[in-house]
């Protein structure tokens, strides 16, 4: 294998576990998104109760 090929295999590698890591963080957007997430679902069981 040649030096580019060499360093092209690395740069993907690098890539792909930064890119794997990135995803299993959490940050305080998602988290604010999954509460609203469970607002809307709990808003949602609350008018199908309602409206039995």
């Amino acid at each position: 294998m040649s030096l580019t090929g060499k360093i092209f295999m690395i740069v993907v590698a690098l890539s792909l576990s930064v890119g794997i890591y990135g995803c299993k963080k959490e940050g305080p957007a998602e988290r604010a998104g999954e509460k609203i997430d469970e607002a809307i679902d709990k808003a949602k069981d609350k008018v199908d109760e309602a409206t039995k």
